[in-house]
């Protein structure tokens, strides 16, 4: 019985001493470098836990919220990461041009100094645009008939177009047309809202 045994025995030590300090396999190496990375038997390199660091290549991160480096720029384009924006500038939220009301007293016409500065870059923007057009549309709050606020929109309305028209704008760029009270921007009868409405849109037909 004994002798039937011992080869038992010795095949079982053979094979258990077979399956222990195997060699490390060597994974290719995509990345460019010229070595590849060791891995043991468990799949895993020797910094296990650490983010893989391909031989010859920078540390890859995941790409979560923070692991993307860049600009989100939601709607905006950057020039080359340069901070200059190289989209339409009517659509630059830091240019002039992306103003596009002007906002009246109560009752009033008048286009007041504080709008100057857009005045002067649509003006700009046209004259250097030959083919563009704009439809200044003319608002009032709902204070007063349905005439009258016609009327006063329409007067609003060509009170910028003049305004444009005095920095050299042409007569065949600009329309200026008036919808009283019908289309308001803010619902209400506060004053907040009212002010909200009292105003001129500068309306591209391009856009």
């Amino acid at each position: 019985m004994k002798k039937m045994l011992w080869p038992i025995l010795l095949a079982l030590v053979v094979s258990a001493c077979g399956t222990t300090g195997g060699k490390e396999a060597t994974v290719e190496d995509r990345t460019g470098g010229k070595s590849g990375t060791t891995v043991g038997a468990s799949g895993q390199g020797a910094d296990a836990g650490k983010p893989a660091t391909p031989a010859g290549g920078a540390e890859t991160a995941a790409l979560g919220g923070s692991g993307v480096s860049g600009n989100a720029l939601d709607g905006k384009q950057l020039d080359g990461g340069s901070g200059k924006f190289s989209g339409d500038e009517r659509k630059n939220p830091a240019s002039p041009l992306s103003k596009r009301s002007i906002y009246f007293d109560y009752d009033s016409f008048v286009v007041k100094d504080e709008y100057r500065p857009a005045l002067e870059a649509h003006a700009a923007f046209l004259l250097a645009n030959k083919g563009a057009h704009v439809i200044l549309q003319g608002n009032t709050d709902e204070r007063g008939s349905r005439e009258y606020n016609l009327a006063l929109g329409q007067r609003r309305a060509e009170a910028v177009r003049k305004a444009l028209a005095v920095l050299g704008v042409s007569d065949a760029q600009l329309e200026a047309v008036s919808f009283g009270e019908e289309k308001p921007r803010k619902e209400g009868d506060s004053e907040e809202a009212y002010a909200e409405n009292r105003r001129v849109d500068v309306v591209y037909t391009d856009e």
